[in-house]
């Protein structure tokens, strides 16, 4: 791949899609592992497929959360610019919650936050503050928001009272294994995935791992990801995953598939 990767996203019957950022691309690779352009825009990150089919994309250049058609057309911004009044300046990763309200991150040094955007229109600032908040999961029972702060090499947890309302913790889930190098960028947590156990998957960026920690936020492996710079993840199916990132950025990029 020329471009580093991000934003895997399977459409649960034997596609998947990612983005290439810088370049501009969200890709589509068929079940005989064709790859296609699907779409465009600036600079796409994040991504999640609706239940109708459509894709909501963060692009960290245009401060927005864009929506395309299942077919790739851009239809609309869901939110550019504000949340709640506080200017968004970066959105990296996004999820929604069983009946569609939505959660992304706004990924900047030290004044990061996690932002909502209710079903009815409804906006909040989940948690503020952040040393660059990036990927973002729910518990299965969706009572907890887990986010990684990637500055901070950790994974915080998230009690919430109602849908986008937290109730004022923000706990340290697990502080996660330190690059040998000493570099800062050598373990910077990136995408999140959970299983349905509860065990939570962090794709760690610039340690060629992914993390499978346990409900009780004990780490139980490290899985060599064959990248060096390790972005985000999603399951294929419930034994395998999808891992995007690469061996530089701007490329060149790498998608792989790993059963577990």
């Amino acid at each position: 791949m020329p471009f580093y990767t991000e934003g895997p996203v399977a459409d649960g019957i034997g596609n998947f899609f990612c983005t290439t950022l810088t370049g501009g691309s969200i890709l589509k690779i068929n079940k005989r592992n064709e790859i296609s352009e699907w779409a465009k825009s600036i600079c796409p990150n994040g991504q999640i497929i609706l239940p109708d089919g459509d894709h909501l994309i963060c692009d960290s250049s245009l401060a927005s959360v864009r929506r395309f058609s299942r077919d790739g057309k851009f239809l609309k911004n869901e939110i550019e610019g504000y949340c709640s009044d506080f200017p968004i300046y970066s959105p990296n990763d996004l999820i929604t919650d069983q009946i569609g309200n939505l959660y992304f991150t706004d990924s900047i040094r030290h004044k990061g936050k996690v932002c909502f955007l209710g079903i009815n229109g409804e906006q909040k600032i989940v948690a503020t503050g952040l040393d660059y908040p990036n990927g973002l999961v729910l518990s299965v029972s969706e009572e907890y928001l887990y986010i990684a702060e990637s500055y901070k090499n950790r994974i915080l947890k998230v009690k919430l009272e109602t849908p986008g309302s937290a109730d004022g913790s923000l706990d340290v889930f697990v502080n996660l294994p330190v690059n040998a190098s000493g570099s800062e960028v050598g373990n910077l947590p990136d995408g999140l995935a959970m299983n349905s156990s509860g065990e939570l998957l962090v794709a760690h960026y610039g340690m060629q791992a992914v993390q499978l920690i346990s409900d009780k936020g004990k780490l139980l492996l490290s899985i060599d990801s064959g990248m060096p710079l390790t972005s985000n993840l999603c399951f294929l199916d419930s034994q395998t995953i999808i891992i995007t990132g690469g061996f530089g950025e701007p490329g060149p990029g790498g998608l792989y598939k790993i059963s577990f």
